[in-house]
């Protein structure tokens, strides 16, 4: 399953993707009444301010190796979530998003359904609430509510089959976000807890307190002369929505891990060729296999940030012994990261469904 699949080419590609300015049209939606907030099972039925820059450690935080109750689960998670283990045949490779619902986000409740047009065969999808509220209530299962409060609007939307399991983007506020969770693939909890924690990454390290929103970017999407300034203005990592703070998370990991590979692999990404672009990423990995946790690490630098941290939250503390393995432990520096490494196992351990 694909997490964030949407890989990131010319300057102005590299800010939509993530960053889209992709709020719907009022006059496409029908607002609906009923405010969707109870709290309910996950699927199978059976706002703090968050501003505090993150401190820099001068040494590795030791932490327990003893394992915790449900590891044999987040083993499995790692294993189904790895590039050996390979991903289902998609159903349609080339589908389009289709939008089907988007919430209001108040804290970990969801409310005012605003409903767009779709064909037949998604209305039953749309009329089920049931669905969406579960969705949303597994991921704020798992993550601390003090940690999202930059979270402000849910939707639920599909491709098909095994393309796009979910997403982060800005929403018409450049401060405020949008998850997005494909309803077709959330059968598999092993996939949609990874994912659900790879997209909680992208909001840790990207919101508004790590990273400086640039306005003239985020209102000129499509202008490269805008973005080529912005970059040239920032003296840290510019991950597209605007400049990095000097001592945040996205900065760090970029002078430790890509600053000596980052102008090679942006001459890819910059490739206009798309099957020659994926061709030459390709060769990029297996040069560089050592460095990386997944093949998808190597799309962007902020993909790779989340995939580490994905693998932070669910693995044991590796020894180190490679440049990916370093990617992992880059995390444990932060004390209040392993401090939220173990609340999101211990909520995973309470809400993964019961097999």
């Amino acid at each position: 399953m694909q997490r964030f699949k949407l890989l990131l080419a010319l300057f102005a590609l590299i800010f939509s993707s993530f960053a889209c300015n992709a709020f719907l049209d009022d006059e496409d939606f029908t607002e609906t009444e009923p405010s969707v907030s109870e709290q309910s099972a996950p699927i199978d039925e059976s706002e703090a301010d968050n501003s505090s820059q993150p401190p820099t450690a001068e040494s590795e935080i030791e932490i327990s190796s003893e394992p915790y109750a449900c590891s044999n689960v987040a083993a499995q998670i790692v294993a189904t979530n790895s590039d050996e283990n390979g991903e289902d045949e998609s159903e349609n490779a080339e589908a389009e998003a289709t939008t089907i619902v988007y919430y209001t986000v108040k804290g970990d409740e969801i409310k005012n359904p605003v409903y767009e047009k779709v064909p037949d065969e998604l209305k039953e999808v749309q009329k089920d609430a049931e669905l969406h509220l579960n969705i949303w209530n597994y991921f704020v299962a798992l993550i601390p509510l003090e940690q999202r409060p930059m979270l402000k609007e849910f939707s639920v939307f599909t491709d098909g089959k095994n393309n796009t399991l979910a997403s982060v983007v800005q929403t018409d506020d450049p401060k405020d976000w949008r998850l997005e969770v494909d309803s077709a693939d959330v059968d598999n909890y092993y996939y949609l807890s990874f994912t659900l924690v790879h997209e909680f990454a992208h909001l840790l390290t990207l919101n508004s307190n790590q990273v400086t929103p640039s306005l003239a970017v985020f209102n000129n999407p499509d202008d490269n002369d805008i973005y080529l300034k912005a970059i040239s203005a920032c003296d840290t990592f510019f991950p597209g929505e605007g400049c990095s703070n000097s001592d945040s998370y996205i900065n760090a990991f970029y002078d430790q891990f890509w600053a000596d590979t980052y102008e090679e692999w942006n001459a890819i990404n910059l490739e206009e060729d798309p099957n020659v672009r994926e061709e030459k990423l390709g060769d990029f990995y297996l040069k560089y296999e050592d460095q990386f946790l997944s093949y998808y690490s190597t799309t962007h630098p902020v993909e790779d940030i989340a995939e580490a941290f994905s693998y932070f939250v669910f693995s044991p503390k590796p020894s180190g012994e490679t440049i990916a393995e370093q990617k992992i432990l880059f995390f444990y520096q932060y004390p209040e990261l392993i401090q939220l490494r173990e609340e999101i196992l211990s909520n995973m351990c309470e809400n993964f469904p019961q097999e």
